[in-house]
């Protein structure tokens, strides 16, 4: 997903620029005053409670924008990003925006601002005056709508260059140089923007096999946190010999030691367009430990999937692994493998639950055979792959 902020004085170019953007790259476009406007002809809560306010001469507080705001991006999840024209227009509402993102499991990518100098914009807005006979567009009202512009967006920027994603662009270019220039940055930033798949679903259900099947057909990268433990053991680490004695002593392996192999991995994988995690997370802690992961590494959760088996086929298929060389250790009885799937149901099911709720889960059916399988996954993975 690519979110950019626009920004520039009136008369940069902001507009026209915006059309090209959302077309080229299928963005949801969002201006507070359009949004705004949106809700009030539909007579929504939100918008009634605006058009009172706006009624009483008064301006709509933050909190009702942030809640249209986020009602837009929940409802438009089809498109590759948001372009957001205009907003944030505030240093408050900077810190707005990357709380909302943040809750949204998202990100700002880019803040790009379209710069000219005073005299340019004035001379811009006069000559579009003249064709659409807008009785703003006179000098002493542009001066004043530009004194206004730098004082509130000069701290917004300044937030934005602290974080090291603001972008300056000479607006006096052509509007075609300025496009280019636009379409360079996004460029860049689509090469960074990795996808990250989430493969749940209970023992039994083929999430180790059809993992590895999708990472190798897509090029992603595989992380199993039960497969790199092992490679430590193997390989006889430092981390190796501590799971070790874990392991015989029967006790967990705690999430301090599974966070710096996840972080190894994410970060020693390169020329990758993604991952996909199996096995992780777990549990609800270890939920909002990858987010953070994540987070930390300039990425999200792109896609949840989730495969889907009747639990008595479940039961059938483990049982049947036993009697191979796959045997898992909790597939040596009845006993232990109705545990393994309680204890599923018990500490994962509520994380399924929390990505439901935060993002939406795609169910994929998981019987029928291996390819058959894989096939649905594939599709789901191809689509999510053709909107990055």
């Amino acid at each position: 997903m690519i979110n950019i902020a626009l920004f520039g004085p009136p008369g940069a170019g902001k507009g026209t620029q915006s059309k090209l953007l959302i077309e080229k790259y299928n963005l949801f476009y969002i201006s507070t005053g359009d949004l705004l406007r949106k809700e009030i002809a539909s007579e929504t809560k939100l918008g009634i409670e605006a058009k009172s306010i706006i009624a009483s001469g008064e301006l709509v507080s933050d909190e009702i924008i942030v809640q249209i705001i986020e009602k837009t991006i929940k409802g438009n999840q089809g498109y590759r990003g948001f372009l957001f024209d205009g907003f944030p227009r505030t240093y408050v509402q900077a810190y707005i925006l990357e709380g909302l993102m943040i809750k949204l499991n998202t990100s700002l990518n880019c803040l790009i601002s379209l710069e000219i100098d005073e005299e340019e914009s004035v001379m811009r807005l006069l000559e579009r005056g003249k064709k659409s006979g807008r009785l703003d567009d006179n000098e002493k009202v542009i001066r004043n709508r530009l004194k206004e512009y730098d004082k509130k967006t000069l701290p917004v920027l300044q937030f934005y260059k602290e974080k090291g994603i603001y972008h300056a662009i000479r607006g006096d270019q052509s509007l075609e140089e300025v496009n280019n220039e636009i379409c360079d940055i996004l460029l860049e930033e689509s090469r960074n923007s990795l996808v990250n798949i989430l493969l749940f679903g209970f023992p039994g259900c083929g999430r180790g096999s059809q993992g590895m099947e999708l990472a190798e057909k897509y090029g992603l990268e595989y992380v199993s946190t039960g497969k790199m433990l092992a490679e430590e053991i193997a390989q006889n680490t430092e981390i190796g010999q501590r799971v070790l004695t874990l392991y015989e002593q029967g006790d967990l392996v705690p999430d301090e030691i599974v966070v710096q192999l996840i972080e190894k991995k994410i970060e020693n994988s390169k020329d990758v367009r993604g991952f996909i995690f199996k096995g992780y997370p777990r549990t609800l802690v270890q939920s909002y430990i990858l987010d953070g992961i994540l987070k930390k590494h300039h990425s999200s959760i792109t896609e949840i999937i989730e495969i889907e088996v009747p639990m008595l086929e479940l039961i059938s298929r483990l049982d049947t692994r036993s009697k191979t060389d796959r045997c898992m250790p909790y597939d040596s009885s009845t006993e232990r493998i109705v545990k393994r799937l309680q204890e599923h149901k018990n500490k994962t099911v509520p994380v399924i639950e929390k990505y439901q709720q935060l993002h939406g889960v795609v169910k994929i059916d998981g019987t029928g055979t291996f390819d058959e399988v894989s096939e649905r996954l594939s599709n789901q993975v191809e689509k999510l792959l053709s909107k990055s």
